[in-house]
């Protein structure tokens, strides 16, 4: 009776700590864009992108020594090269080109605030959920709020730095949504650890070069910033990001994800001074509140999706026992 009861309380507790590890996932790569604009002060787009990563290895495998973390198995090889693809080549180094390429952290937050919906869609696609239509509907609301705001803010069309965001926002959700479902199987920790470590033959070897071809300017902030994307958006905010995903489930725990943008807005104006406008307010505030429908219209429907498989649960374990009495 007393394991029974402490099952339970942990089923009880689970969710909420997982919101809670999402939470201080959500809040570790808030300050992202900012930081990657005070590396653009003193390195290249593409070191930044790949050193990042590059640096983030070398903690992966002190940190896989010290978890005494297995080697993945062979079906979770391909999900981690999707995982490399997604948070070690494409957003890093996408999101960087994009503020090299003239996007303020203000603009890059209100792009990047559609990850959530970005995350739901990889895993409804790698689940094979069937979401409501308004889930559908408010993700394409709030597609079309970043795309008028990126028209109305630039030359009329999609600037380079806004399909450099785009492309950004696709593959973190791809990488967010394959992590948080490899980490169901394995802590999230080991989950970013093997995907840095996947992607070290290409990361290490280019970011060395890149050094010479891209000769770095030194500085107190540029090296702060890039050791902030290395040790925390690359490799620490994964651990709890991933954890998170894995305890609440992708759908629950990337609500917590509707705050990164508005704290991205508050440290770019704190530490960068990029005073964010009425054009640029109003679209966060219309990105924020499709994404709010959407994501509430995906977890009801996880939940009662969940319902009906407790029920069924207990209906067999009820049969089983109605045969065993027999």
């Amino acid at each position: 009776m007393r394991d029974q009861d402490n099952a339970t309380a942990r089923a009880t507790i689970a969710p909420s700590g997982g919101l809670a590890a999402a939470a201080l996932g959500v809040l570790a790569f808030s300050f992202t864009i900012p930081a990657t604009a005070f590396a653009l002060r003193g390195f290249g787009s593409y070191t930044i992108g790949l050193g990042r990563a590059a640096v983030a290895a070398v903690l992966a495998v002190v940190a896989l020594r010290l978890m005494r973390s297995p080697r993945p198995r062979g079906r979770q090889w391909p999900s981690l090269a999707v995982v490399a693809g997604g948070v070690v080549f494409g957003f890093p180094v996408l999101s960087t080109l994009a503020l090299d390429h003239g996007a303020s952290a203000s603009h890059a937050a209100v792009v990047i605030g559609l990850l959530p919906v970005t995350t739901s869609v990889f895993a409804v696609v790698r689940v094979g959920e069937r979401p409501s239509w308004l889930f559908w509907a408010a993700s394409v609301a709030g597609a079309g709020c970043v795309v008028a705001f990126t028209l109305r803010n630039g030359p009329g069309r999609l600037s380079a730095a806004d399909l450099f965001l785009l492309g950004a926002l696709v593959t973190a959700g791809l990488g967010y949504a394959e992590g948080g479902r490899l980490a169901r199987n394995m802590p999230g920790g080991a989950v970013v650890s093997w995907a840095l470590i996947l992607a070290a033959p290409v990361t290490v070897p280019v970011t060395a070069v890149l050094l010479v071809a891209e000769p770095p300017r030194w500085s107190a902030q540029a090296v702060a910033g890039l050791a902030y994307l290395a040790a925390v958006s690359m490799f620490f905010g994964f651990f709890a990001w991933y954890s998170g995903l894995a305890k609440a489930g992708v759908a629950r725990a990337s609500q917590v994800q509707l705050a990164q943008p508005l704290l991205t807005l508050v440290w770019s104006w704190l530490l960068l001074g990029d005073h964010a406008g009425m054009s640029t307010v109003t679209a966060a505030a219309g990105v924020l509140v499709c994404v709010m429908l959407a994501q509430r219209a995906r977890v009801s429907r996880d939940m009662t999706a969940s319902s009906a498989a407790r029920r069924t649960v207990s209906q067999g374990v009820v049969s089983r026992r109605g045969a065993a009495d027999g």
